[in-house]
């Protein structure tokens, strides 16, 4: 069984790169499966690196801004769930 909840929204996309800022509610770190839903998208995918002020980093707590890069392109104001498994 697995939940979803929400830990942050998208608050900027840079397509040339395909990378989400991301102003988080929760916390968030590497290894992490990330769903995003709005407008037209609504896909998962795990977090393979995180970036706060450009540097790499392995967890973010709630407040920050941090950058990820995206498999698709998202836009400002989608929601961002962490996607838990609980056996």
């Amino acid at each position: 069984m697995t939940t979803e909840k929400q830990i942050g929204v998208v608050s900027n996309y840079f397509e040339h790169v395909g990378v989400a800022v991301l102003k988080l509610s929760g916390n968030l770190k590497v290894g992490d499966v990330l769903k995003f839903v709005g407008g037209e998208v609504d896909y998962d995918m795990p977090v393979e690196s995180i970036q706060v002020n450009k540097e790499n980093v392995d967890s973010a707590k709630k407040g920050d801004e941090v950058g990820i890069k995206v498999k698709e392109k998202v836009r400002k104001d989608y929601k961002v769930y962490r996607i838990v498994s609980e056996e």
